[in-house]
């Protein structure tokens, strides 16, 4: 992603809406025994499509403006967002990945790395904090739930991001072409 103005005020417009959206009321209700986290599921989007930079900075900034508005243990969130950013970002950058359905097993590992690693940073923080076999169960249905929910949010965002993206992932598949037909090294560009 080329770091523009505009990519900017596009990411920070996404953060924006995606934390008002999660805090509001998704955030809240349960669907087949987990939550719908939609937060994961955007910065990992912003990371495969922009990189680790582009994603660890959008994973802390959504994390930092989390922790604001729930109130709970400030840099908890955009500590473990961070770092899912980054190495969803790395993932992309290591693999390049250019298939259609990679969002799904994108989101659900990104979304699994920040319910256990944000389970974790918590349990760490807090006195009182209890594990159950309940919380397992919870982790498995909201990592189920961002691996459903990955191929529309991953497409939502890449609406939102194309016009400044450098490189859409998807179409670098389309545009490789075979070998190219070529003399001998030594010999190119002397054609009698």
């Amino acid at each position: 992603m080329r770091a523009t103005p505009s990519a900017f005020v596009r990411c920070a417009l996404l953060g924006f809406v995606v934390v008002i959206v999660q805090v509001s009321g998704l955030g809240t209700g349960r669907v087949l025994g987990g939550y719908l986290d939609l937060t994961p599921l955007v910065v990992a989007a912003v990371a495969i499509y922009g990189g680790s930079i582009a994603g660890a900075a959008m994973g802390f900034g959504v994390g930092l403006l989390l922790d604001l508005l729930v109130g709970g243990t400030m840099g908890a969130s955009s500590l473990v967002l961070t770092a899912v950013g980054y190495g969803v970002g790395r993932y992309r950058e290591i693999r390049d990945p250019a298939h259609e359905l990679m969002p799904i097993p994108v989101g659900a590992a990104a979304t699994f790395a920040w319910v256990v690693s944000f389970a974790v940073v918590s349990f760490m923080l807090e006195i009182e904090a209890s594990v159950s076999v309940a919380v397992v169960r919870e982790m498995i249905a909201t990592t189920l739930l961002g691996a459903i929910f990955a191929l529309p949010i991953f497409w939502i965002c890449r609406r939102v991001l194309r016009p400044v993206l450098l490189v859409d992932p998807l179409d670098l598949r389309r545009r490789r072409r075979g070998p190219r037909e070529a003399g001998p090294i030594g010999l190119r560009g002397l054609e009698i």
